[in-house]
């Protein structure tokens, strides 16, 4: 590999003495008075602070979980064309799934700014998008898709499209890690974050412990089966349970080699989604058409007419804090078809 630090030499040049030699030739620096000098010097500090203090920057910040930060890749490339002649300045609650994007100028974790304020504000030609798409009236009406709202609030067209994580070669090998003897099925149950819940099961989010279990126990002589879930998950017979901390590209690798998954609206729906591969979605407290790929078969659960659950509600029908009371269903039955979930895997 050529070093950089040379390529301004010639390739006949045969060291100090003869590039200096031919200096008057190639007008390289002849030695100068030191008030020539001194003029010089101060003249390239100047221009120096002029061209930094010329850039202009774009700012996204995109606060949240997991999911929301995947789905937020899906724009990095528009957002780039669109605003070419900013540097890409991204301020994320997961910086993990943006690494590797070229089209990033300076990834930054929030809370961790320092002097941001005197780097990309204070003076500086800078946009900011900092909205919260989860307030905007399309969201909260549930007309149409996050990613589409954050399209409508920086001005970028919208064409379906789709998250992107980019893995590293490093990250490329960690799916040898779940290699077993029998082709491979990911089932995600439990979602949210790996914090400790109040409950161990969050209704409007999980998929119940008993159609769980009637999904492995179809499922499990063909194929070993990993249950991805929370520490305080019920226990599901005939799977390898995964509920250990790791990295968010470890948990996504899970997905890579497996033949099958079911899983909910929660990260790694979305991770599917960055890798293109189809998947089966259950949905219940949130909509595919909000949160959801076409790409997947996704399953809404069946309507239910509240009886007054949704007396706290506000901007939304259902909270994901887990309001155990707002839940509409007396039965599983009254959910899901399990039968139905398990012929569309």
């Amino acid at each position: 590999m050529k070093n950089k630090k040379n390529k301004n030499i010639r390739k006949n040049d045969a060291g100090w003495g003869s590039l200096i030699k031919k200096g008057e030739e190639e007008n390289i620096e002849q030695p100068i008075n030191p008030v020539t000098k001194k003029d010089n010097k101060e003249k390239y500090t100047l221009s120096k602070r002029n061209k930094s203090s010329d850039a202009k920057f774009l700012i996204w910040h995109v606060q949240g979980g997991l999911g929301k930060n995947v789905a937020a890749t899906s724009l990095i490339p528009d957002l780039k064309e669109r605003y070419s002649d900013r540097k890409l300045i991204m301020v994320v609650s997961w910086p993990e799934v943006f690494f590797n994007h070229p089209s990033i100028d300076r990834l930054l974790h929030m809370g961790h700014t320092s002097h941001f304020y005197e780097d990309y504000i204070h003076g500086k030609d800078t946009i900011v998008f900092q909205h919260e798409a989860y307030n905007q009236t399309a969201h909260v009406n549930k007309s149409q898709h996050l990613i589409h709202n954050w399209c409508d609030l920086m001005d970028l067209e919208y064409k379906e499209q789709t998250p992107k994580v980019i893995l590293n070669y490093a990250q490329q090998q960690l799916p040898m890690r779940w290699g077993r003897d029998k082709p491979t099925m990911v089932i995600h149950s439990n979602g949210g974050p790996l914090q400790h819940d109040r409950y161990p099961y969050n209704w409007c989010r999980d998929i119940p412990a008993e159609i769980t279990q009637k999904v492995v126990n179809n499922f499990s002589q063909k194929y070993h089966i990993f249950h991805v879930c929370k520490k305080e998950s019920p226990i599901i017979q005939g799977v390898e349970r995964i509920d250990e901390p790791m990295s968010n590209m470890e948990l996504f690798s899970i997905l890579a080699i497996s033949e099958k998954r079911l899983l909910i609206d929660s990260c790694l729906q979305h991770a599917a989604a960055a890798f293109q591969l189809k998947s089966t979605v259950l949905w219940i407290g949130t909509s595919p058409k909000v949160f959801g790929y076409g790409l997947h078969n996704n399953i809404k659960a069946k309507e239910k007419k509240s009886a007054n659950q949704q007396i706290a509600s506000y901007m939304f029908d259902y909270q994901f804090d887990n309001n155990i009371h707002e839940c509409p269903y007396l039965t599983i039955d009254e959910m899901f078809n399990v039968n139905h979930i398990i012929r569309n895997i």
